[in-house]
């Protein structure tokens, strides 16, 4: 006899305790406490995005399974404040606002390499290498990219040609 869950879905805000793409999942905690909630690398490509920043705030869909609680559902994610960190040489003079005016070109990853801090993609219908540094993935709310993902990117002319500012989900760069 097979099994289903029973359980209703529910909406429950948290933080992102760590993801791990590789491994295809991580784990939430919620505001309000209880037990670790599975965050599935399907569930996340479905939001839109192939990975998430660990401290990211976010509110999900939950629903109780026989293996625990599991989010079935993002409703949106906010990436956790960097105050800390150095900006980049080319990003000091941008505002979060002046960043948002800037239009979201869809792009694919050509490659990105998480120990080394930094990768490349291209804009569609454009051959000119745009350079993505691991902070910006991170002040983007991501954690990885892997090769051939879709992305879309908000861009600037730095000293060494253009380098992506901020980095959002493939939904946002198709709209």
């Amino acid at each position: 006899m097979e099994t289903q869950d029973t359980a209703y879905n529910r909406r429950v805000q948290g933080q992102v305790k760590w993801f791990d793409p590789t491994k295809g999942f991580g784990f939430v905690i919620a505001e309000l406490g209880g037990p670790d909630i599975l965050l599935h690398a399907n569930v996340l490509r479905n939001f839109g995005q192939g990975s998430v920043v660990e401290g990211s705030h976010i509110d999900i869909m939950v629903q109780d399974t026989q293996r625990g609680l599991q989010a079935v559902e993002i409703i949106s994610i906010t990436p956790p404040q960097l105050d800390d960190a150095i900006p980049l040489r080319d990003m000091v003079d941008f505002s979060p606002a002046d960043i948002a005016s800037r239009p979201v070109e869809p792009a694919r990853v050509k490659w990105f390499d998480k120990t080394k801090g930094f990768g490349f993609a291209n804009v569609f219908g454009k051959e000119e290498d745009v350079f993505i540094h691991i902070e910006v993935l991170r002040r983007s709310g991501l954690s990885d990219l892997q090769s051939g993902e879709a992305v879309g990117l908000r861009l600037v002319d730095g000293e060494r040609g253009r380098m992506a500012i901020e980095v959002v989900g493939w939904e946002s760069a198709v709209k």
